[in-house]
């Protein structure tokens, strides 16, 4: 089996990429992550995870290298992540009662064949009609400022939602392992087949 990589250092993809029960390195890619003029949220997630595994090649010369990005939209706005307080509120009072779509680009790279393959995963977050006060109660309790849309929805950001819309709860923390899975047996790597061995 070729070496599996993540390229990515964020804790919620290693943690989501651990229960596939495979042995893999972790590496932070260093890219621009800037949208490129006029270029659309769906592309420029896909752009952005392809980018991300390539980044780490020169390190890893023959591995599966997964990349992923991800972007979440409301309104026709990208949101990224809040960073403090006040900004969390002003996202979560604007989500009150919308629909929030994330968008997640997944990249398997094999850096020995020079192959890819990608793909753009979507996830819909309905919102709960939300007072002041529930949202700086939840942000108080799990200040989510490090996370896109000002959730956590693998934590007490349930408590924000109406109804969740996607085929994998994974997508929404990061990484949409269904699909991953089947990426990795497009480049040859059953995951099942690779149990006996782990």
């Amino acid at each position: 089996m070729k070496k599996l990589v993540l390229g990515s250092t964020s804790a919620f993809r290693k943690e989501i990429l651990a229960k596939l029960n495979i042995p893999f390195d972790c590496a932070k890619p260093n890219i621009d992550e800037s949208a490129l003029d006029n270029e659309s949220p769906v592309a420029l997630v896909e752009r952005l995870a392809i980018e991300k595994a390539k980044a780490v090649a020169s390190e890893f010369p023959d591995a599966l290298i997964i990349g992923s990005d991800q972007v979440a939209m409301c309104d026709g706005e990208i949101l990224g992540k809040p960073h403090n307080f006040e900004n969390a509120v002003k996202q979560l009072e604007k989500f009150s009662n919308k629909t929030v779509v994330f968008y997640t680009g997944l990249c398997v790279y094999d850096s020995g064949l020079d192959y890819t393959t990608a793909l753009i995963e979507p996830f819909l977050v309905h919102f709960k009609d939300l007072s002041r006060t529930e949202i700086e109660n939840y942000l108080h309790a799990e200040q989510p400022y490090n996370c896109a849309g000002s959730f956590k929805s693998e934590g007490l950001g349930i408590c924000l939602f109406e109804k969740l819309e996607g085929n994998d709860p994974n997508t929404l923390i990061g990484l949409p392992l269904i699909k991953l899975v089947e990426l990795l047996k497009q480049h040859g790597l059953d995951v099942l087949a690779e149990q006996k061995s782990a």
